[in-house]
């Protein structure tokens, strides 16, 4: 495994993109136009039913949106007490769509060539993840069934984050969602238990993994935040030599990113690690704003 600083690992990440193409594979809503998401600046509400109990979600399409154009998709996961609402609006310790849309935009924006994103915000039962039954892994299921019936997906690019139980939530669709299903996650300070234990934790298959957790964090301890990357660096046939450079805790070091080597190609294992405590939005010493929306969509955005 290697170390590398912010700069060094853009580039390794540049790089790596030629490594990670797929052809797109086009879901059934490229062939025809939108019947339940409205091309808006505001989300579109739906609802499915799942264990005889309403659930909500909404769907952000992106500027100048195309009907026939596949495009990312990204859920965006919120937190134990969180909402949707929240994630959309950016408010209770959330940046918008965890800073994700704002970037997406701006890279198509400034390259027509670049894929468009689709992100959408389910809201969690009783204001979480807990994943009773299995019913949240069927609540993403249904979401994602309806999305890529009703718009034109990209199904090789389907990706989910969260922050705490948000990502404890994606961790468990990553292991427990059919092979291929999703592309990669990006979990935030989550934990390998609280959505309920993963079958496939052992065995499983593949899926691209960031990971970033807090060496301070007081709520979700980084032991929990370890061992889910370390799933991933399992089964994705990772190399485990090495040393894993994180920050000592209270020194104020900036955060530190380390890829994993010698995973499949297109299935890499990606740990940051920060010198803070429980937060979305981790800051660098002296810095005004979070590095996280920039990493996680770095990460996201190597896969064409």
């Amino acid at each position: 495994m290697a170390f590398t600083s912010p700069l060094l690992t853009f580039l390794l990440l540049l790089f790596t993109t030629i490594t990670t193409t797929l052809a797109a594979k086009a879901s059934p809503g490229c062939s025809s136009t939108p019947k339940l998401i409205t091309p808006s600046s505001s989300p579109t509400r739906l609802t499915t039913t799942i264990a005889s109990k309403t659930r909500e979600y909404f769907v952000l399409l992106p500027p100048n949106f195309s009907p026939t154009t596949p495009h990312r998709l990204v859920l965006t996961l919120h937190a134990l007490g969180g909402t949707a609402s929240q994630v959309i609006a950016g408010t209770g310790g959330y940046v918008p769509w965890y800073g994700l849309s704002a970037l997406s935009s701006q890279a198509v924006a400034q390259n027509a060539s670049k894929i468009p994103t689709v992100f959408v915000a389910p809201n969690g039962l009783d204001n979480g993840w807990a994943n009773t039954n299995g019913n949240d892994v069927s609540f993403i299921q249904s979401i994602l069934t309806t999305v890529t019936n009703d718009l034109c997906i990209d199904t090789n690019l389907v990706f989910s984050t969260g922050f705490s139980f948000g990502g404890a939530m994606s961790y468990m669709l990553a292991c427990s969602l059919p092979a291929n299903t999703l592309r990669g996650v990006a979990v935030l300070s989550g934990n390998p238990q609280i959505s309920g234990s993963c079958a496939a934790a052992t065995q499983g298959f593949p899926v691209a993994y960031y990971g970033q957790h807090g060496m301070a964090d007081s709520v979700l301890p980084i032991d929990g935040g370890r061992a889910m990357r370390d799933r991933f660096v399992k089964s994705n046939g990772c190399s485990t030599i090495g040393q894993v450079v994180e920050p000592a805790k209270g020194s104020g070091q900036k955060h530190a990113v380390n890829e994993f080597q010698g995973c499949a190609k297109d299935k890499p294992v990606v740990w940051a690690a920060f010198d803070g405590d429980h937060t979305p939005t981790p800051k660098d010493k002296g810095d005004q704003s979070t590095w996280t929306p920039a990493e996680s969509w770095r990460f996201f955005e190597r896969f064409v």
